[in-house]
């Protein structure tokens, strides 16, 4: 969506700080022997309280109200009483929603107690490659500014980009256009504009450039079982850089 005035703003700030409470709220209690769905329904709670509705769920009937990705699991793994979290693991936590018709994604990985080095710098990786993908977000620039980025963080790094997995635009619906790509595309001559609302989503791995699909139908996983990281924002773009709303 593209905002038309103040009202707007306000009303995806509204909803972006209740993804990002939950985000939070389930990050605060990773730890070695929570399972996935414990952390999802932290996240059900927030989003209860407030009376906003999970984005995956509402758009798509996804099982869980957020999406919990662990270790090779790139995106929308399923919660269960089963998966059980442990020590060195990397989990993604996934949290959309939607308040009053207005749509905000966010997204982060967290350490389960200690993690490799490795897992230690694909993190930090991620991060500074979502950092850098924003740097990137202002009005009048090319939308592959914010793929090359991302690209090159990964790169300096030593680390590849998930190449089939993006950002998206956002605000009316949990995924509308433009598709915000985490690599260069020397091709595509979109121009971010003023008021467009977009997430960012770097995905890091540790070798896969490519996820693919489980048999459930809904977890994506690095194509070579690598370790994966996530971290996203929804943001207006402005001239003056994005207003950041999770």
């Amino acid at each position: 969506m593209s905002i038309n005035d103040e009202r707007d703003v306000e009303a995806l700030k509204r909803v972006g700080a209740i993804v990002a409470a939950a985000r939070d709220a389930m990050g605060a209690r990773v730890a070695p022997g929570v399972t996935t769905a414990e952390l999802d329904a932290i996240g059900k709670a927030i989003l209860d309280r407030h009376g906003a509705r999970s984005a995956p769920r509402l758009a798509y009937g996804f099982p869980g109200v957020t999406c919990i990705s662990v270790n090779d699991q790139i995106a929308h793994g399923i919660p269960s009483e089963k998966c059980v979290l442990g020590a060195g693991d990397l989990v993604n936590i996934d949290v959309s929603a939607e308040l009053d018709g207005y749509w905000a994604d966010t997204g982060a990985s967290f350490p389960v107690g200690m993690v490799s080095a490795e897992a230690s710098a694909l993190l930090q990786a991620t991060r500074l490659a979502l950092q850098d993908g924003m740097s990137q977000a202002r009005a009048g620039a090319p939308l592959r500014n914010i793929g090359r980025a991302v690209e090159r963080r990964a790169n300096q790094c030593g680390f590849k980009v998930i190449r089939n997995l993006c950002g998206h635009g956002v605000g009316r619906n949990i995924h509308e256009e433009p598709s915000v790509p985490n690599t260069f595309d020397r091709q595509d001559r979109t121009v971010l504009r003023a008021g467009l609302v977009i997430t960012i989503e770097p995905f890091l791995t540790l070798g896969a450039t490519m996820a693919v699909q489980d048999p459930d139908g809904w977890t994506l996983r690095s194509s070579d079982g690598s370790l994966g990281a996530q971290f996203e924002h929804t943001m207006i773009v402005t001239g003056r850089g994005p207003i950041v709303v999770t």
